[in-house]
């Protein structure tokens, strides 16, 4: 068999036709040669500003000379897991500094390497800790793709035909998505979101059974809808009361991206566990569990486990991507970029009635379009058409929506005022189009 890498002239997205899993869903079907800073270059060595970002994921774009330098010192030293033996030094360096970005009391860090499994160790550490069975999520909701992630999933059917039975004692309740279903009224969808739950609670779980509640502060695959910090606080006023733990699914809206470290620190409140992943690594595979020593102490030595996570590589990675973000500011960017992207796509929306919403924080923002304003019809072929144009053009945008119809922006975290005006310019001709 020849296995002289010719990677240059193939045709990787036939290549891989014939030998890769069709099950994993694809936004494009394009063969990708390597990235350099905002662009993505394909085999045929055509450039594109990547808004999307693996979904964002490179945080800091592509071979990010930082991160590259980090990795490779890390590789020449050590590789391999060790965290069962013992302790790595990015590994426990990486965790002083991930912790020492949240509020108290939330001081210890377990690492894992996908969301997912943030997701599944947070039901888990829920239960156990609480010795409670039941876990409230929302409608809407993504959380990823392995069993206790899907069983708290929404924002497609797709990703939940033919698993269950999912895990047991799992309730829905209603998301407050003030466009989609409260025609932009946020008082009215934080009331009637919290007479939802309210009512799930006197009526269908007891309080006292209830583990966690479990929420995106931004929702992500559902269509990239924040949640009111009113909402937030009528959450954390409820888990106080019976005792239940408040999970923030921090994997897309965390690490600076909506202009906050931390999402959730939008409404002053301070969840018992956090979840993160994606931009931790800025592309290597690295999650993590935050949450109190108390309660990891409750959760019980030896109660949950992992043999890649907290990799010496990727924790490297992270360590350089945590630095990069508080020496370049990159908090700050994202709310001055994000603000100015904002503000162009409404710009943009006033000449283009099928959009009827643009929304969002910092550099995650939704737009979306509609079949017509008035009734707030989703409009995903339209969505799709705009960004398969955009792609055309040159820029790399991603839908999200349960009919897809949102077309979300997650530039780096580092974008430049010229990279946000030209994804504006091209955005407005794939409109014209």
């Amino acid at each position: 068999m020849d296995t002289t890498d010719s990677s240059d002239t193939l045709d990787l997205a036939a290549l891989g036709g014939a030998s890769i899993s069709s099950v994993l869903g694809r936004y494009m079907d394009k063969s990708w040669s390597h990235g350099i800073g905002h662009r993505l270059y394909d085999t045929d060595g055509r450039g594109y500003l990547d808004f999307a970002n693996g979904i964002a994921v490179t945080a800091l774009g592509h071979t990010h000379p930082r991160v590259t330098k980090a990795i490779h010192e890390q590789v020449d030293k050590l590789i391999g897991p060790v965290h069962a033996l013992g302790f790595a030094e990015s590994t426990v360096k990486l965790a002083k500094m991930l912790t020492a970005t949240f509020p108290e009391p939330l001081d210890s860090v377990l690492f894992l390497n996908s969301g997912s499994e943030t997701i599944d160790g947070a039901i888990k550490l829920a239960r156990r800790a609480t010795g409670r069975p039941a876990i409230i999520c929302f409608r809407g909701a993504f959380h990823g793709r392995t069993i206790g992630a899907t069983s708290v999933t929404s924002s497609s059917l797709n990703y939940r035909i033919g698993y269950e039975p999912l895990l047991p004692a799992v309730y829905q309740t209603v998301y407050p998505a003030v466009y989609r279903y409260y025609a932009g009224d946020e008082q009215k969808a934080v009331a009637d979101s919290l007479k939802h739950l309210d009512g799930l609670l006197m009526t269908t779980v007891a309080p006292s059974q209830v583990a966690a509640i479990i929420i995106e502060p931004v929702q992500g695959e559902g269509g990239y809808y924040p949640a009111p910090a009113a909402f937030l606080q009528g959450l954390r006023e409820r888990c106080d009361k019976h005792g239940i733990l408040l999970i923030a699914d921090e994997v897309q809206s965390g690490f600076g991206r909506t202009g906050q470290m931390w999402s959730f620190e939008e409404s002053g409140i301070v969840p018992d566990v956090v979840c993160v992943a994606k931009a931790i690594a800025n592309g290597l595979p690295l999650s993590g569990i935050v949450a109190s020593t108390d309660l990891m102490t409750r959760w019980g030595k030896g109660a949950h486990g992992t043999t890649y996570g907290g990799n010496p590589v990727a924790c490297a990675a992270g360590v350089a991507v945590l630095e990069t973000i508080h020496d370049e500011n990159l908090v700050e960017n994202a709310r001055l970029r994000g603000a100015e992207l904002l503000g162009g796509l409404r710009e943009l929306m006033a000449d283009h009635p099928g959009i009827g919403d643009v929304r969002g924080r910092g550099l995650m923002i939704g737009v979306e379009f509609v079949k017509d304003r008035a009734s707030r019809t989703p409009d995903g072929a339209t969505a799709d058409a705009v960004t398969a144009r955009a792609v055309d053009a040159g820029l790399l945008l991603l839908n999200c929506g349960i009919q897809h119809q949102v077309i979300r922006w997650i530039p780096p975290l580092n974008v430049t005022v010229p990279e946000v005006e030209e994804a504006l310019a091209i955005f407005e001709g794939a409109l014209k189009g």
